[in-house]
């Protein structure tokens, strides 16, 4: 690769919307640093990426552990010096619950991952997506407020409120945040809310990628 290629992070690339934005991107000709923490499901991604004649870079990393992740900002400043695109797919879904009956591990599972995480990548990858003046995105749910979402509807209300301040900080220096909103897709996030549901009448993930991405490029 050439310091030209186009570099996209997936966080959460392993399945769902984050694997079909990976292979759209791969297709389109952007090589994939691909972040989850389930290694056969990542050399899935990579191996239907490399059929179609894409390419990407696996990192079966938990993005929820600090450390990690400080060294894989580190590789990918010295491997490419930065990032056009980060897609920040990866969230915790706690099980549904009444808001008084919400179990306090689940809780903080959710507050960690989609709140206190994404705030630390944040700080990581801004320098990475300015070095090549790039995009990060991010997905909205609006669940907040809705029975028996208060887990998961709060803490991802408060991860697009995070993002949406960073949106507006950056309007000038860069780089630019951009938050889409993807119609219902079969994900394995929504099957664990709507177990019942008739998922043929969902999107496709495949289709909704191509939509986010032709808004977006």
């Amino acid at each position: 690769m050439t310091e030209h290629d186009k570099i996209a992070l997936i966080t959460g690339a392993s399945r769902g919307l984050g694997a079909a934005l990976a292979e759209a991107l791969a297709a389109r000709g952007w090589h994939i640093l691909a972040v989850a923490r389930t290694t056969g499901a990542l050399e899935e991604l990579d191996d239907r990426i490399r059929k179609a004649g894409g390419s990407a870079t696996l990192a079966p990393m938990d993005i929820g552990q600090p450390e990690a992740m400080v060294q894989m900002a580190k590789a990918v400043t010295e491997r490419w010096g930065g990032l056009n695109l980060w897609a920040h797919t990866a969230i915790h879904a706690a099980p549904l619950s009444p808001a008084g009956h919400i179990d306090g591990k689940d809780f903080q599972k959710s507050v960690d991952m989609n709140l206190v995480t994404t705030r630390g990548l944040i700080g990581l990858i801004e320098p990475l997506l300015r070095a090549r003046k790039g995009t990060a995105l991010f997905f909205d749910d609006k669940y907040a407020g809705q029975k028996f979402f208060g887990s998961y509807g709060a803490t991802k209300a408060a991860q697009i409120a995070l993002a949406r301040s960073w949106q507006l900080e950056n309007q000038t220096l860069g780089p630019r945040v951009v938050i889409a909103e993807p119609a219902p897709m079969p994900t394995a996030v929504r099957a664990r809310f709507f177990p019942g549901e008739d998922r043929t009448r969902l999107t496709p993930c495949k289709a909704e990628a191509e939509r986010i991405l032709t808004g977006l490029l």
